[in-house]
């Protein structure tokens, strides 16, 4: 039987959460099952998919953000005015796709921010469209917005998946939606970074080892670590943070200085670095840069902290988890499917430093519940983020939306 040709859509160019997420799932497909055609934006997640299949690339997606954190107000209307300005760029985009990639079983958007997209590949290709939600959504029902994103998923979407039931949650209740968790194959994650071991050398012996790995955005809860980071060292408490990653884009150049000066883009590892030297703090924080190798920082992490102001659990929570590491976590509501709190990792509230210091501080004078915690944590990332399983999971509700008798092949 021909393989499933499917067209992954993804709507942003650095390499994260949504990228690796979508990476894991497609490589876990059995050998030969799915043909994998990528559109997306130019970055640093292309090498990435290039290992899988065709890229074509586009140096910008319009997005329509409708997320819980990232809906539009105030100044963050002027996102908007960007997206209008990559609508034509993205329909050319669309259409090169279509001329190199011909027909497609499937069209997966790897984003519920791809809702424009969504509504012209569906078509320009006239296959079924599968959307993949990885964001907690703005419930607000009075906004238009909110009631047209709705419909947009009832009528548009053959498929809807969430990748967990935080963001279940917030979608419609009468909506039909798959839970598939995301996916990680910690076996397949042994490789070797070289220049990174050296950084990670630096790290001494006895103390208390605290990760965070995700690109360096004040949404992420970065700066709220290190001020919990300063709280730590205030007390005595002997910690060191392991900061695995860097800023998403680029913060050099006139462009970057123009947004951020309208507080549309960051440059938080400078902030970061000017903090540490604020406060005396460099030789505790390690900003260590990304790595493909993330395995190498899990295996020296005692806790991963996830202080995101997003009100969800992030993908370290559960890569960490494999290798029995517990999470701290910035959660209102923690559904037992991704943190049980005070068995798999422990719960906090968002933009709170003194209370992230002081979970952090209850895993490094307890050592005992620490492993208790992780060994909890690696049984529920062992049955709720199985490669195979899930990647299973999501190839079912391929065939299952496919056209039938649909054969396309190369």
């Amino acid at each position: 039987m021909k393989p499933l040709r499917v067209l992954y859509l993804h709507m942003i160019g650095p390499f994260g959460g949504s990228s690796r997420s979508l990476f894991e799932v497609v490589r876990a497909f059995p050998a030969g099952a799915v043909q994998a055609h990528f559109l997306t934006q130019r970055g640093t997640a292309t090498p990435f998919f290039a290992q899988l299949g065709e890229v074509e690339e586009v140096w910008g997606m319009a997005r329509l953000d409708h997320t819980r954190a990232g809906h539009y107000r105030g100044l963050r209307w002027l996102v908007a005015l960007r997206e209008l300005a990559y609508l034509p760029v993205t329909l050319a985009g669309l259409l090169r796709a279509r001329r190199r990639f011909g027909e497609v079983d499937v069209v997966h958007v790897n984003d519920i921010t791809g809702g424009i997209v969504l509504w012209l590949a569906r078509r320009i290709f006239a296959a079924p469209v599968l959307l993949h939600v990885r964001a907690v959504v703005n419930e607000d029902r009075t906004l238009a917005r909110t009631r047209w994103l709705h419909r947009l998923l009832e009528k548009q979407a053959a498929c809807v998946v969430a990748i967990d039931e935080t963001v279940r949650a917030s979608l419609p209740s009468n909506l039909a939606v798959q839970v598939i968790h995301n996916t990680f194959a910690p076996a397949r994650a042994a490789g070797s970074d070289p220049a990174f071991e050296v950084r990670l050398g630096q790290l001494r012996p006895g103390s208390f080892k605290v990760g965070f790995v995700g690109n360096l955005l004040r949404v992420k809860g970065i700066l709220d670590l290190l001020e919990a980071t300063r709280l730590l060292r205030s007390r005595g408490v002997d910690v060191e943070v392991l900061i695995v990653g860097d800023d998403a884009r680029d913060s050099r150049g006139l462009r970057a200085r123009i947004l951020r000066t309208l507080s549309l883009a960051q440059d938080v590892r400078a902030e970061a670095e000017a903090f540490l030297r604020r406060h005396d703090l460099q030789d505790c924080v390690h900003l260590l840069g990304f790595t493909r190798e993330i395995a190498l920082a899990y295996r020296k992490m005692d806790v991963l902290c996830f202080p995101s102001h997003l009100d969800a659990p992030g993908r370290p929570v559960f890569e960490a988890a494999f290798f029995g590491v517990p999470s701290i976590v910035a959660l209102r509501e923690p559904r037992a499917d991704t943190l049980v709190h005070d068995v798999t990792g422990l719960a906090v509230a968002a933009h709170a430093p003194q209370a992230l210091a002081e979970a952090i501080e209850r895993l490094a004078r307890d050592p005992a519940a620490r492993q208790r915690m992780g060994e909890a944590a690696r049984r529920l990332a062992e049955r709720n983020f199985d490669a195979q399983h899930n990647a299973g999971r999501l190839l079912a509700l391929y065939e299952r939306i496919r056209p039938e008798g649909a054969t396309h092949g190369p």
